[in-house]
């Protein structure tokens, strides 16, 4: 049975911010590069399929490392088992050694809640709940026992503002979050996130659903809340890999043509500028230039 909330959550490490919830800058424990995640030969199956065999790799402190790749090749399943939502997944199972801030995430002491509210989540489809604006951006610091109205207002704004959504939304802020455009409605669900003050935020193509001009103001935004948060992103478009991360992780679908198996794995990773103008595996260098998809 998964201890209590109020027990647990002490055994993660906690950044400074955490233990300030009232501040408006989170401060991060260490200078940035700093390892957040160390992941050590880890392997992801769902029952008998392996998705992903053997990633080791680092993700560092507020850089955007992005996940790149062919579908079918691990990379959300990655991004995933960093704040354990593989868990909701029946028969989901990981070997191999996870650590968020040089504790293991998947400790038996350790709850997938707790890990939750440190490690947020933006998904491909934006999804706002069908509350207010305002409230949807007030539901997490709410379910965490923030009732202080005047609180719950700045937390509010502060969000909205660092999503840069507050001067679209200001005047209406008691509003259907589902009346939002497609682009404004993913800043709002990435105010959510950040509303509960995480240490990283994880962005599963955030952009994908979106024109070019509100994916624009989604990577502007990213570019902008690193120098805060700890940003990994799924992406699918190499360019937006290219503008907006600083390392880069190529994963491909290894396969055996005598069987049915197949797993993704992790080819490359290093820094974004090396990984597209520098690969060192012919098969990152044929993905990066298009001649496999």
């Amino acid at each position: 049975m998964e201890q209590p909330e109020q027990t647990v959550a002490t055994n993660l490490p906690r950044p400074a911010s955490a233990l300030q919830p009232s501040a408006f800058q989170p401060q991060a424990d260490g200078p940035p590069g700093e390892t957040i995640f160390d992941v050590r030969n880890v392997s992801i199956s769902y029952g008998a399929f392996k998705a992903v065999t053997d990633v080791s790799l680092a993700i560092h402190e507020r850089e955007i490392t992005a996940f790149i790749g062919s579908s079918g090749s691990g990379k959300t399943t990655v991004l995933r088992a960093f704040n354990r939502m593989n868990d909701l997944i029946p028969g989901a199972r990981l070997e191999g050694e996870m650590q968020y801030r040089g504790q293991s995430l998947y400790g038996g002491d350790v709850s997938p809640t707790a890990v939750r509210r440190r490690i947020g989540m933006v998904f491909q489809k934006p999804n706002p709940f069908p509350k207010s604006i305002y409230d949807n951006v007030a539901y997490g610091p709410r379910i965490n026992g923030e009732r202080n109205k005047g609180r719950l207002n700045e937390i509010v704004e502060r969000s909205l503002r660092r999503a840069a959504l507050w001067d679209e939304v200001k005047n209406r802020l008691s509003t259907s979050g589902l009346s939002l455009s497609g682009g404004q409605a993913q800043r709002l669900c990435i105010a959510r996130t950040i509303a509960v003050e995480p240490d990283v935020v994880l962005m599963d193509e955030p952009a994908s659903a979106l024109d070019p001009i509100a994916t624009g103001a989604i990577e502007d935004l990213m570019r902008e809340l690193k120098s805060q948060y700890t940003i990994v992103i799924v992406t699918h478009n190499m360019q937006q890999a290219t503008r907006v991360s600083d390392r880069t992780a190529f994963f491909s679908v290894l396969t055996d043509p005598d069987s049915d198996f197949r797993t993704g794995v992790l080819v490359e990773y290093g820094r974004t500028e090396q990984i597209f103008q520098d690969p060192q595996d012919p098969r990152t260098q044929a993905y990066v230039t298009g001649r496999i998809g």
